[in-house]
């Protein structure tokens, strides 16, 4: 998965945490954040990245501890990783900004929208953990097992490079955060409807739970056929094309009105 010359990179000091980011902003329009999960880096999302780019200013930070970016003695919970981004959007003078969480990333965007919806225009939810069906570490970890077996073959090796950056004990430890991150909380308070995307192959975020997220949100959910969790790595055009699809219907929608 070779990126592109147009995605160029940068690190930004947030806190005190160098944060590394991909960004290709030549295209105009609302700026698309990607946020990545829980054992991986901007580096699986980069072909949605790639095929959103020419639609829309894409931006693709690896979280502390992941990825390029500094790491921390201590994995970041949900919260503490919702207010880096929030500086880090902050720092780049980012007012307005679609958020675009996959997995353990969804759990972030929705925490920075409640934190902080002076920052949200739009928010997707991509293959959102966890499931409150499988919230134990060891459900959990028994999904992606299973998702083991209808991933393409092909991302072992930059699922693999993102492990071994994070260390093992940063994932294990991140996945304890997300287990006692009770996301419907953040979910029912979401500032605007948002996209629920996923994979219909996928056994971490199945389809019966994202349904769940569309109907507590007001979101839309848009199911991509033939892939599996890692959908925004696998079918990145097709992702592209269904937040590309919900940012112009989103640019419809009146605003909300505040009370």
């Amino acid at each position: 998965m070779r990126e592109e010359s147009a995605f160029a990179g940068r690190w930004t000091t947030v806190g005190g945490v160098r944060t590394h980011d991909r960004h290709d902003c030549r295209a105009g329009g609302l700026p698309v954040v990607l946020v990545h999960g829980l054992a991986v880096s901007h580096r699986y999302l980069m072909p949605t990245a790639r095929a959103l780019a020419g639609r829309h200013p894409v931006l693709v930070p690896d979280l502390p501890g992941f990825g390029h970016s500094d790491k921390p003695r201590r994995a970041y919970d949900v919260s503490r990783h919702a207010a880096h981004l929030a500086a880090w959007l902050d720092a780049l003078g980012l007012s307005r900004v679609c958020v675009a969480g996959h997995s353990f990333g969804a759990e972030v965007v929705a925490r920075l929208a409640v934190l902080r919806p002076d920052l949200v225009a739009a928010i997707v939810l991509a293959s959102p953990t966890c499931d409150p069906a499988a919230r134990s570490r060891r459900a959990l970890v028994g999904r992606w097992f299973a998702d083991l077996f209808v991933e393409a073959p092909w991302q072992a090796a930059v699922l693999a490079r993102d492990v071994a950056d994070a260390k093992p004990w940063r994932v294990l430890a991140t996945v304890g955060h997300s287990v006692r991150n009770a996301i419907e909380g953040d979910l029912c308070r979401l500032p605007v409807p948002p996209l629920v995307l996923g994979g219909a192959l996928d056994p971490v975020a199945p389809l019966r739970w994202r349904t769940q997220v569309a109907v507590l949100t007001g979101g839309v959910s848009v199911t991509v056929p033939a892939a599996a969790h890692n959908v925004m790595t696998t079918s990145g055009r097709r992702s592209a094309a269904a937040i590309a699809a919900y940012l112009r219907s989103s640019s419809t929608r009146p605003a909300p009105v505040s009370a």
